[in-house]
């Protein structure tokens, strides 16, 4: 089994390189199994802490295998509307609830929630399901996840 243990470059132009697609629930891990597109299993122990990009790439220890990570298509929700404050209210409300999401021109997409969707319906929006990359926002202190160093209490 291959070991990719650390971040590297993107290979120049024309280098052979695999391909790891990962929903971000797994890009958000440090340690896990997976297997390339290719069929190749592989070992990934990286820094805690980091989310893994769409684009990124991997080193494999010893070989100098270059793998590319690519977002898998997963269930999302996605929102659209020419509203730009209807939008800012969703991201207030679905932020509020500290609910990862990638954001675009006119839309907003986050991992499917019935919940959040009747959420957004009442605001006003209109919530489609779609199987698309996951890429969310990495945030203001850019480490992934939820980690953040202040202390606020979460009553809501």
């Amino acid at each position: 089994m291959l070991t990719l243990t650390r971040r590297c470059a993107t290979p120049a132009e024309g280098t052979e390189s695999r391909v790891l697609r990962l929903p971000f629930e797994t890009r958000q891990k440090s340690r896990f199994r997976a297997t390339l597109t290719d069929g190749t299993n592989v070992g990934v122990m990286l820094e805690r802490g980091q989310v893994l990009r769409d684009g990124e790439c991997l080193c494999a220890a010893g070989s100098g295998l270059v793998v590319r990570v690519e977002a898998a298509p997963e269930p999302v929700s996605e929102v659209h509307s020419t509203d730009s404050l209807l939008l800012l209210r969703a991201g207030y409300h679905l932020g509020n609830r500290h609910v990862p999401l990638q954001l675009g021109n006119g839309w907003l997409r986050y991992l499917h929630d019935h919940v959040l969707d009747e959420m957004l319906r009442g605001l006003g929006l209109t919530v489609a399901f779609a199987q698309a990359p996951f890429e969310p926002e990495a945030g203001a202190y850019a480490a992934g996840g939820h980690a953040h160093a202040h202390g606020h209490a979460h009553a809501h």
